[in-house]
C-alpha cells in the first residue's frame, strides 16, 4: 500500500509537474508536515475503537516517525498529559525527543528541558519522560496519551508496561507501542488483548526511504533467515522446538538485584578475529554463585574490539563485580587470551578451560540448572538471550557464533558445576554448605 507521496512520485514528470501547479505556495510549504500525504497506509492511526495500538515491524519500517507524528496529532486533538517511555534514557533523548521535534513545525514546537524530561507545547499539553530501567517511576502519574518505543527490548519490560496500565485514567486514554518484535510474554499478551489495534510491517515497507547501501549489505545478508524474519519482516519467531532454554523460563525466575555473592567470575569466549565489523564478537559474561547457593547472571559485556581492547573490558569487570577470577576458552587463542590478560593486568587470577566436548554438550547441564530454577537472570539481555533460545541438542541454530552463550556456559559451569575453592569470606553472616541440590559448588 503506498501514500499519496509515493503515487505522485510514481507518475509521469509532466503529469507529477501539472498535479504540483495547482498548488500555491503555501500548500507546497504546507506539504512539508502534512503526515498523511507522507505515510503509507499502515502508518496512519486506525479508526475504531481501540486501546492500545501495537505497531510491531521491522527495522527502518517508520516506527519512530509513525511515534513522533502520532503524538504531534494528539497534541493537535486535545491531548494534555503524554508519556513518552524509551528503552533507555539515551534512546528518550536522542532518538524520540528529536523525531518530535522533526515532525512538528516551528509555531507547534514544544519548550524542551531534560533532566527530568518535560516537553510543553504552546496548547498547554505537556509529556514526561520515562524510561524501560526504572519502572517505578511510573507509579503516581497519570495520563491520557503514551508512546512506548522498542518495548520488546526492555529489560523490565512487563514492569514497565504494568506501570503504565495504572497511569492510563484520563479521558479516552490510548497508547502507542512501536517496536521489533521477540517472542517475550508481554508481546505476545498485548497483541491477544481485546482493546489493542495490531498493525504489521516489513522493512521492503519502507525501501525507497532506505539507503542502498543498508539494502545491500543487511536486507540482502538476513531475508528469510530466522534474524531477518524477526527484524526486517517483523515476525514473532517462537522457541525452536527442542532448544535447551525458553522464554519461559528464562523469564520465571529473572530478578531485579542478586544477593551478596559467594563467588564471580568472568567468562571470555575468544574468537580469534581482531575486532572487526565481519568477524564474531568475544563473548564476556559475568556470573557468581549467590550466598543461596543460586546462580545469578550478572552481566554481559561481549563486545567486538581489538584484544587489548575486549581484555581492559574483562579485567574492568572483574573489578566491578570484585570478581574470584577470569576464565577463557583454551582452544581458541587459549594462550593468546591469557597474555592480553596478563599485559592488561598482570595481577586478576586466570583459568583455561578446555572444550573437549561439542556446545550443546557442555551447554545440558547449565541448561538442566535452568530447568531447576536455579539460575537467574538479573535483569534482562535481550541478545545473550536471543541466542540462548536457538540451541537446541542438536546444536546452534543460529546465523553466527553464539559466543555470548558460550561465554556463559564457562561462567556457569565454573561457578555452579566445577569443584570449587573455598568462598569468599561473607563475615561470619551466612554458613554455605559444601553442596548445594546435589551439585558441588
Amino acid at each position: 500500500m503506498q501514500s499519496p507521496a509515493q503515487l505522485l512520485a510514481s507518475l509521469s514528470e509532466q503529469d507529477r509537474q501539472a498535479w504540483l501547479s495547482q498548488l500555491s505556495t503555501d500548500q507546497l510549504a504546507a506539504l512539508r508536515y502534512n503526515w498523511e500525504f507522507w505515510a503509507r497506509p499502515t502508518q496512519l492511526e486506525p479508526e475504531g475503537h481501540w486501546r492500545t495500538w501495537l505497531a510491531l515491524a521491522g527495522r527502518g519500517f517508520g516506527k519512530t516517525e509513525l511515534g513522533a507524528q502520532w503524538i504531534r496529532k494528539r497534541v493537535k486533538n486535545g491531548a494534555k498529559l503524554i508519556a513518552l517511555v524509551a528503552e533507555t534514557q539515551k534512546d528518550l533523548e536522542e532518538v524520540m525527543i528529536p523525531r518530535i521535534l522533526t515532525v512538528t513545525p516551528a509555531e507547534e514546537a514544544p519548550d524542551v528541558r531534560y533532566k527530568p524530561v518535560r516537553l510543553r507545547w504552546p496548547s498547554g499539553a505537556v509529556a514526561y519522560g520515562y524510561n524501560g530501567t526504572e519502572p517505578d517511576q511510573l507509579r503516581g502519574p497519570e495520563f491520557d496519551t503514551a508512546w512506548v518505543d522498542e518495548l520488546a527490548k526492555y529489560s523490565k519490560a512487563r514492569d514497565t508496561w504494568d506501570m503504565l496500565q495504572f497511569t492510563m485514567r484520563k479521558g479516552n486514554p490510548r497508547v502507542l507501542v512501536t517496536t521489533t518484535p521477540r517472542p517475550i510474554p508481554i508481546i505476545k499478551e498485548i497483541m491477544a488483548e481485546p482493546g489493542t489495534h495490531l498493525t504489521r510491517g516489513k522493512t521492503m515497507d519502507n525501501a525507497d526511504n532506505l539507503a542502498p547501501s543498508f539494502m545491500e549489505k543487511v536486507v540482502s545478508k538476513y531475508a528469510g533467515t530466522r534474524l531477518g524474519r524477526q527484524e526486517l519482516d517483523g515476525e514473532i519467531v517462537d522457541d525452536v522446538p527442542g532448544a535447551l532454554w525458553t522464554r519461559e523460563m528464562l523469564d520465571a525466575t529473572r530478578v531485579e538485584k542478586a544477593p551478596q555473592m559467594a563467588r564471580v567470575v568472568v567468562a571470555i569466549d575468544p574468537s580469534g578475529t581482531d575486532g572487526d565489523d565481519e568477524g564474531d564478537a568475544i563473548g564476556i559474561v559475568v556470573a557468581g554463585r549467590g550466598i543461596d547457593g543460586r546462580g545469578y547472571v550478572l552481566a554481559d559485556r561481549t563486545c567486538k574490539l581489538t584484544p587489548e581492547g575486549w581484555a581492559r573490558i574483562a579485567v574492568t569487570a572483574y573489578y566491578e563485580f570484585e570478581g574470584d577470577r577470569i576464565v577463557a576458552e583454551k582452544n581458541f587463542g587459549g594462550a593468546m587470551v591469557k597474555s592480553v590478560i596478563r599485559t592488561a593486568d598482570a595481577k586478576v587470577p586466570y583459568k583455561e578451560v578446555t572444550a573437549s566436548r561439542g556446545k550443546a554438550v557442555r551447554a545440558e547441564p547449565v541448561s538442566a540448572l535452568y530447568e531447576q530454577g536455579r539460575i537467574s537472570h538479573v535483569g534482562g539481555f535481550a541478545e545473550m538471550e536471543d541466542e540462548m533460545v536457538l540451541f537446541t541438542n542438536g546444536g546452534y541454530m543460529g546465523e553466527k557464533s553464539p559466543n555470548r552463550t558460550d561465554a556463559l556456559v564457562w561462567a556457569l559451569t565454573e561457578v555452579m558445576l566445577a569443584g570449587q575453592p573455598p568462598a569468599r569470606d561473607t563475615g561470619g553472616k551466612v554458613a554455605i554448605p559444601s553442596t548445594v541440590g546435589g551439585f558441588r559448588r
